[in-house]
């Protein structure tokens, strides 16, 4: 599922405006000032950069959390469904070969019940196709609610503009970073403290 979160690839926040150029040290300044945390974040033409760990969002937001207990319920429904009418599919294809076998049918008996499994397949083939479209469909909502989530609380996170860019932080997706500039921790207690649960 976390392709899915290929669309989490960038969460861009624009920044208003460049810092001041009075806040460069002079080109005579022989003594620098020590550097304090803020000041060593990475920056893009004086614009600070940040990232969140797209994994530990999934795994410690909590409406994520109970969105994963919905799917994992909804797959083990569906598998027991399409699991329940295979087996009574194969039972009574068994059983109509048996009977074949024993001549307990005439020839327009046995095509009459023929053609009832072959339909019995076909619906069984449109159930699977149609719940898992339904599937595919319900989880692609929570992803898009997640996106949604996400990309809102940022925007709301980064009003003062402090950041010019929040990146996504997936797997290897970004080579290098320092992590001054992870801000993951602080996200997630955000959100989890604006979650006001799942609407029934």
């Amino acid at each position: 599922m976390k392709n899915v979160f290929s669309k989490l690839a960038v969460v861009a926040v624009a920044a208003t405006a460049l810092m001041s150029c009075n806040n460069q040290p002079k080109q005579n300044d022989s003594k620098a000032e020590p550097a304090t945390k803020k000041e060593t974040q990475a920056q893009a033409g004086g614009q600070q950069i940040a990232y969140v760990e797209i994994d530990s969002i999934m795994s410690q937001y909590t409406y994520w959390k109970e969105v994963t207990k919905i799917v994992k319920a909804k797959e083990a429904n569906i598998s027991k469904t399409l699991n329940g009418k295979q087996q009574q599919l194969q039972q009574a294809a068994d059983n109509f070969k048996q009977n074949v076998q024993a001549n307990k049918y005439t020839p327009a008996q046995a095509q009459q019940i023929k053609a009832s499994i072959e339909k019995q397949a076909q619906d069984a083939e449109a159930l699977k196709q149609r719940l898992e479209a339904e599937y595919q469909n319900e989880v692609a909502k929570y992803y898009k609610a997640l996106d949604d989530s996400v990309h809102n609380y940022l925007a709301q996170f980064n009003k003062d503009k402090k950041y010019a860019m929040i990146l996504a932080k997936s797997g290897g997706n970004i080579l290098y970073a320092d992590k001054s500039l992870d801000i993951t921790n602080e996200v997630i207690k955000g959100m989890n403290k604006a979650y006001k649960g799942m609407k029934k």
